[in-house]
């Protein structure tokens, strides 16, 4: 994982390795197909990553049970999507997360482990090292086999009270979570709004001039905004960064910068503007840089500010307004459609390189497989 291709060429010729290249488009459609399917398995459904999500059961098991339930559902995705899934169903977060595991570990689940019985949750605790316990990870688990902590059951097994005082109430909730006592209440509520937005992304080939590295920040400036205005929040803060690659022979050079706003703002006129700002105080001649990214932080309600007379506060009304027909017409006809003009650069070799990207077969007519007979 994380290992650049071009160390791997021997590896991918000898074996006949199939390369693909990152294919955001088509990853983030079929996550929303993903997750519009099993919104009509449960009334409740708390996304928890591109591809995972957890339901509330609740009442399920007066109609069918639960082991047939995730079949169901399993099928049914399997059908629509196209994607293979496993399911885990059980009293809580962390032993749902569990269950999952065991479905995937275990070809004889048929990808669908039901823990809600006492028995099964324990002899599964048993066989899992502490360390794959969801929120643990290989820092906490190497102190919890230093105290004689090594399996999930010995974490369940252990005295809240006690872990709480060694650890963190949060690894108290988790050995809460694996005796069946439900604490991520929040996961199937609404979803707190994000405290920072970052969008940055390694070059394809490494920049040399400054117009190129204004084109690139210009984008992820785009970008962080478009994002920043789905979350319906403007920001009060922003930073930029760029870097060389420590892996190059020769000087390194990384730098970041950032600066509070005028005003809270989510108008991508005007955090572009400030990005660039950035850019041109970090830009040092000389270098090969490999990446560059915007931060965005200090997020506010929109109309939240105290009004001032003498001095502008938030974006007015013209320029929300402004910011979602641009949001709606890229919507519509396609992402960069309308670009601003810094964005637009003869030479963008500082994008991605994708030379295996797989089609977009659910967001691009063009790609879309024919069938002959």
């Amino acid at each position: 994982m994380g290992q650049p291709i071009f160390e791997l060429r021997e590896h991918v010729e000898k074996n006949g390795l199939v390369v693909c290249s990152s294919n955001y488009a088509l990853y983030g459609d079929m996550s929303f197909r993903f997750i519009q399917t099993l919104a009509t398995f449960s009334p409740e459904v708390m996304p928890y990553s591109i591809d995972e999500a957890f339901l509330d059961l609740t009442g399920i098991e007066s109609v069918v049970s639960y082991e047939d339930f995730g079949h169901q559902i399993k099928n049914v995705v399997r059908q629509w999507t196209g994607l293979p899934i496993c399911v885990g169903v059980a009293p809580s977060p962390t032993l749902a997360k569990l269950a999952n595991h065991g479905a995937k570990k275990y070809p004889a689940t048929r990808g669908v482990v039901d823990l809600t019985d006492r028995d099964r949750q324990r002899r599964l605790l048993k066989l899992v090292p502490a360390g794959d316990i969801w929120g643990i990870g290989s820092k906490l688990s190497k102190r919890l086999a230093d105290l004689g902590i090594q399996t999930g059951l010995q974490l369940a097994d252990a005295d809240p009270k006690w872990i709480r005082k060694h650890f963190s109430v949060v690894v108290e909730r988790t050995v809460r979570e694996l005796n069946g006592v439900p604490c991520h209440e929040d996961l199937l509520e609404v979803a707190p709004a994000k405290k920072q937005i970052l969008c940055s992304k390694s070059f394809g080939t490494p920049v040399t001039d400054l117009d190129s590295m204004l084109s690139a920040v210009s984008h992820h400036a785009t970008r962080a905004a478009e994002k920043l205005r789905r979350e319906n929040r403007e920001c009060g803060y922003l930073a930029a960064f760029m870097s060389t690659s420590r892996y190059r022979s020769g000087e390194h050079y990384a730098n970041q910068k950032g600066i509070a706003l005028p005003y809270p703002t989510a108008d991508t006129r005007e955090i572009c503007r400030q990005a660039v700002t950035l850019a041109k105080a970090l830009w040092r001649d000389g270098y090969k840089y490999n990446k560059a990214g915007i931060v965005l932080s200090d997020f506010r309600v929109p109309g939240a500010c105290q009004s001032d007379f003498f001095s502008r506060i938030e974006d007015d009304k013209r320029d929300q307004e402004l910011m979602r027909t641009l949001d709606k017409i890229n919507s519509i006809s396609g992402k960069n459609t309308v670009q601003f003009g810094r964005q637009i650069h003869k030479n963008k070799s500082w994008q991605m390189r994708r030379e295996n990207l797989s089609p977009a077969y659910t967001t691009r007519w063009s790609d879309i497989p024919v069938a002959r007979s």
